[in-house]
């Protein structure tokens, strides 16, 4: 089992910035690829951005390229989202979420087996 906490949304004018984390407890962080995903109201949950296990495979929805980035370090068992250039569209709740053990890293929801209890962003125009 795998617990994930994120933290670090809030509000922010549109062009700001903000950074989440996703901090992760119960087994050994390294061996789980990991994913962001958001939901605004009234919408499903979308893909934002994955990272393989090592860091070292990440890619992201074409309406986020050039402006989230993600990583992870796995010495402090925690994901990260960069949001930079932050739009009202990416409005939503955001999510973390960790695959099963050695599964490559995944745009569909359903490839994820944890998932944090997520943290609200909202860009004001």
């Amino acid at each position: 089992q795998v617990q994930l906490v994120e933290s670090g949304g809030g509000l922010v004018q549109a062009g700001g910035s903000l950074r989440l984390s996703c901090a992760a407890s119960g087994r050994t962080f390294s061996n789980y690829a990991m994913g962001w995903f958001r939901q605004a109201p009234g919408k499903e949950r979308e893909f934002v951005a994955a990272i393989s296990w090592s860091g070292g495979s990440k890619y992201s929805t074409e309406s986020v390229k050039g402006r989230f980035t993600i990583s992870r370090d796995n010495a402090k068992n925690t994901v990260y989202l960069q949001m930079n250039s932050l739009k009202p569209e990416d409005t939503a709740v955001y999510y973390c979420a960790a695959t099963r053990p050695y599964y490559t890293s995944s745009s569909r929801p359903g490839d994820y087996a944890y998932w944090g209890q997520g943290t609200q962003v909202t860009v004001s125009s």
